[in-house]
């Protein structure tokens, strides 16, 4: 009985012993104190130094507290095996490995030294790849290039060097490929890779199932309580009964959250209760959501080098009673331009139109003159995904001020509008074009009555050139931006001030401040032109700035304008001249640009944010 007690009080402190040993190993990483012994290492190539140096378990142990010689004898024991496993995520199966530890007499106060000499050998090379995906559409012409797609693009092609890394992220590329568009529920089904030790090979098997193919159902909203749902369902235009894809499905997400009646929008497709033979479904998709407030208040604060300093009130009333439209409320207060603005507008309607009406009052430096005007609007729209539209009708009154100001005057239009925007990212675009074009038909009310015509086109497109530069793997781009206004009127009629065109500033001719580019009236005085042209060359390229690839970019440009009231051969030209440097921050391309103006004969700072059209 003794001896059993013995022998029990005995593992019980071994068992202990372990365990504390065991815990004051999973903090290895963070223990502090002198180290209990010398780490050398030296392996080639040097991405087998590196992770060794990183990663092997040996290294973990050196500030350990209290670490024997016979504890440290075990763990050099066992450091091959660690070394050769870790080599193996590299491709080198087959190193020639070292180990020697060098320990002195115990009274010594030299630490011990483990040497570690490594030589990773041949990198195991991909010999085989067998990539198959099979599918219920098998025999279907739809979607069959981008299942073919998985093997053609396959990244770890023969005679390319084996990793662990590169297989495992060759393999997720094929799934996120096939997931991304109609196979959302595709998976893999066979994943091997056999490794010749010798011969230095590895041969791969890469086998995935589609799926069925998975065309969008319903939209179903939950959460949403207390604003209309049916409504909200329309403006995030699920394409029912079309082909899955992933990006479609993001943005319907972001459309239902660009309505502000949510503070979080969580879409998934519903395809847990796909039969498992079917071969083709349509599948709902539920949209998990959490309300916004009813009512919203947003203080802002800003500056920039068109108009300065400025303070900003946003109000915004989610559902205005008896109602149920949307209220946005806006006083913004800075130098040149104080405005006071509202907007109410309605969830869209079955057709995808919906309603809305604005007002705004403005002072604002229209050149020479300060003018106040106020601003009236009442019509249709429809947002597409590349296509926006607008007709309404809009009143505007336009009183300036100052000596040898032209007179009080208000003018009553209808206007059409039509946005197509094309680029390949909306916020930061690399390639694409955007066209718009706006026609108002009208006439003035007071001081008299006159009909005019007015159009503004606008029009930009990026272009990228060259080849991908070998250290960004970017493409340098060209950027063409253009504007064309017209106000067609007979001559000597009193347009309103807000109606005509000004030119200068950040979006249309740089080296001039905002809205310095008009016409003579009145001797030397400066006012807004009936007829507006401007134009804009811009090359982009990438640069690597403070070690950054992928975020920098440099720019030259050149700009030119004009703003008349009569076309003709005495038309002064603006020109413009510049440099600047451009970050890709994640609300988009931040630009500082350094312009000279060959009229004013100065250099203007030019900033901006974000990527408009």
């Amino acid at each position: 009985m003794r001896w059993t007690s013995f022998l029990l009080a005995l593992l019980t402190s071994v068992l202990l012993a372990g365990c504390g040993l065991l815990g004051k190993a999973k903090n290895l990483g963070t223990a502090k104190g002198k180290p209990n012994f010398e780490l050398v290492i030296r392996a080639q190539p040097e991405a087998a130094q590196d992770l060794l140096q990183a990663h092997l378990e040996l290294n973990r142990y050196r500030h350990l507290e209290g670490l024997r010689r016979q504890e440290l004898t075990r763990l050099v024991s066992v450091a091959d095996a660690d070394i050769r496993k870790l080599l193996g995520t590299l491709g080198y199966f087959a190193p020639t490995v070292e180990l020697v530890l060098e320990a002195p007499p115990r009274d010594s106060e030299v630490l011990p030294t483990v040497r570690i000499t490594v030589d990773a050998g041949v990198q195991t090379t991909v010999a085989q790849a067998d990539i198959q995906v099979t599918s219920p559409q098998e025999g279907e012409k739809a979607g069959s290039w981008q299942r073919q797609s998985i093997g053609r693009n396959w990244p770890l092609e023969v005679g390319q060097p084996f990793s662990q890394a590169a297989w495992a992220s060759a393999k997720a590329e094929g799934l996120r490929s096939l997931q991304a568009r109609r196979y959302p529920t595709a998976a893999l089904t066979t994943s091997r890779a056999e490794i010749d030790a010798d011969t230095h090979q590895a041969h791969l098997q890469a086998h995935y199932a589609t799926g069925p193919l998975v065309r969008f159902g319903e939209l179903t909203i939950e959460g949403g309580e207390r604003y209309d749902n049916a409504g909200v369902a329309r403006a995030a235009r699920l394409p029912v009964g079309t082909e899955y894809r992933q990006t479609t499905l993001l943005d319907v997400q972001q459309r239902m959250a660009a309505t502000g009646l949510y503070d979080s929008v969580f879409l998934t497709l519903q395809t847990d209760n796909i039969p498992p033979d079917a071969t083709e479904v349509q599948v709902p998709v539920l949209a998990q959501v959490r309300e916004a407030p009813l009512r919203k208040w947003v203080y802002g604060a800003g500056m920039s080098t068109d108009i300065g300093p400025r303070l900003s009130l946003d109000y915004t009333h989610h559902r205005i009673p008896g109602l149920g439209w949307q209220a946005h409320n806006k006083l913004q207060l800075n130098a040149k331009n104080p405005l006071l603005s509202t907007r109410l507008y309605s969830l869209p309607d079955a057709t995808g139109w919906n309603w809305f009406a604005s007002a705004s009052a403005e002072r604002a430096e229209l050149a020479d003159y300060d003018t106040n005007s106020i601003s009236l609007a009442a019509g249709r729209g429809k947002d597409e995904d590349s296509i926006d539209r607008q007709y309404f009708l809009r009143y505007d009154l336009a009183n300036p001020q100052g000596d040898k100001a032209p007179p009080k005057s208000s003018a009553i239009s209808a206007n059409y509008s039509w946005t197509g925007r094309y680029f390949n990212n909306a916020s930061n675009p690399t390639r694409g074009h955007g066209l718009a074009f706006e026609l108002g038909l009208g006439s003035t009310l007071t001081p008299e009555r006159t009909p005019f015509t007015r159009v503004l086109g606008r029009w930009q497109y990026f272009k990228p050139m060259g080849e991908r530069d070998a250290t960004t793997k970017r493409r340098a781009r060209l950027m063409l931006r253009s504007q064309l206004g017209a106000v067609v009127a007979r001559k000597g009629t009193d347009i309103p001030l807000t109606l005509l065109f000004l030119s200068g500033g950040d979006t249309t001719v740089r080296g001039y401040s905002y809205q310095s580019i008009g016409t003579r009236r009145n001797g030397d005085d400066m006012i807004g032109g009936r007829y507006m042209l401007a134009a804009s060359a811009e090359w982009q390229r990438p640069i690597v700035l403070a070690g950054n690839r992928k975020d920098w970019e440099h720019t030259v440009f050149l700009d030119a304008g004009s703003v008349t009231d009569e076309p003709g051969n005495n038309v002064q030209i603006f020109v413009g001249a510049g440099s600047g440097i451009r970050w890709n921050s994640p609300v988009g391309p931040l630009q500082a640009d350094i312009a000279y103006g060959f009229k004013t004969q100065q250099l203007r700072l030019h900033l901006r944010l974000g990527f408009t059209f």
